[in-house]
């Protein structure tokens, strides 16, 4: 028997950044049912061994599955493991559940093969544990547009026993961007006819005020705000390169921007702007998990987090 390990954000943000370009999943459509018998067939041929379960590991706040993972739960042979988001977040507990379910399953004998959906580097330690046991574990990558595997750690690869690229087909066929239709324009109101003002020239002493640099401009103040905390953060160090940095923070602001803009609701749309300068959980983890791509860095700095946070609202603000 074979037995398929699926960390979903891994599988889902991978997926969305070969659709559409940036990490966001709520970018994203996504038919489970056929990905994951897609997934089944795949690993079938892979190991060939039949597939004794799908264990689908995911986030959840509080825990508490929503609908779809309720109902994802309830295909035949999946089993539903669920972490939580953190203040940040982040899922937490998801990477702690897949590696002690490796450990445990390779210790009892579960299966003869592991099949991995991850790239995450903090799974290195299972795999080889459960190597240690007489388990095979196969990783099993999504392909990004150029059908090569996306977002997997050097470690991870080297520790497993042999890397495979999940079929594109079955992210093309599963996996569509979402895109919402345009708001309707409001209807045009008639506007009230003011009548105009007279106009006042201006006196001497109000010229002589413009002689004095500073005497009628406000001397500029500019705030920024960490999406996390609410404060303003501390000062930070220059980096080597600050101009790439900056580039880099655009590129992955404007694109995760640009498909929130498209598959959001108006009602999500004005939530974010309620809310502001606080970012949404999906958003700030899509800004955060291609940035770290980018710059090929697994964990960003605080100072390029607050960086990447404050040029969001900035190029949100831009836009509008």
């Amino acid at each position: 028997m074979c037995s398929l390990y699926v960390d979903v954000g891994y599988l889902l943000s991978s997926a969305a950044v070969r659709v559409t370009g940036t990490s966001l999943r709520s970018g994203v459509h996504v038919d489970y049912a056929p990905l994951i018998d897609a997934l089944v067939r795949q690993a079938e041929r892979m190991s060939e061994l039949s597939v004794l379960r799908v264990h689908w590991y995911d986030s959840a706040k509080d825990g508490v599955p929503d609908p779809q993972q309720q109902r994802i739960g309830e295909l035949p042979q999946v089993k539903l493991r669920l972490g939580r988001f953190g203040m940040d977040g982040q899922q937490k507990g998801v990477d702690l559940r897949i590696g002690l379910d490796l450990v445990t399953h390779a210790r009892n004998g579960a299966a003869d093969v592991f099949i991995l959906v991850s790239g995450d580097d903090d799974l290195t330690e299972a795999v080889e544990e459960a190597q240690v046991h007489g388990v095979q574990v196969i990783l099993l990558a999504v392909p990004n547009t150029e059908n090569k595997p996306h977002g997997i750690s050097r470690h991870l690869i080297r520790a497993a026993d042999r890397l495979e690229i999940l079929h594109p087909e079955t992210v093309d066929q599963t996996v569509a961007k979402v895109e919402m239709p345009p708001p309707t324009p409001p209807t045009p109101q008639p506007v009230a006819v003011v009548p105009r003002q007279p106009q006042v020239k201006a006196t001497p002493r109000d010229l002589a005020g413009l002689a004095h640099p500073g005497a009628l401009r406000p001397s500029p103040s500019v705030l920024v705000y960490s999406a996390a905390t609410g404060r303003e953060p501390q000062v930070t160090t220059e980096y080597e390169d600050p101009a790439e940095l900056a580039e880099q923070i655009d590129s992955v602001v404007i694109n995760v921007l640009t498909a929130f803009r498209k598959s959001a609701t108006e009602e999500a749309l004005a939530e974010l702007k309620a809310g502001k300068p606080s970012i949404p959980r999906d958003i700030d983890k899509a800004l955060l998990t291609d940035l770290s791509d980018r710059r090929g860095e697994f964990d960003l700095s605080e100072q390029v987090r607050h960086k990447l946070r404050a040029q969001f609202w900035i190029k949100y603000d831009e836009a509008q």
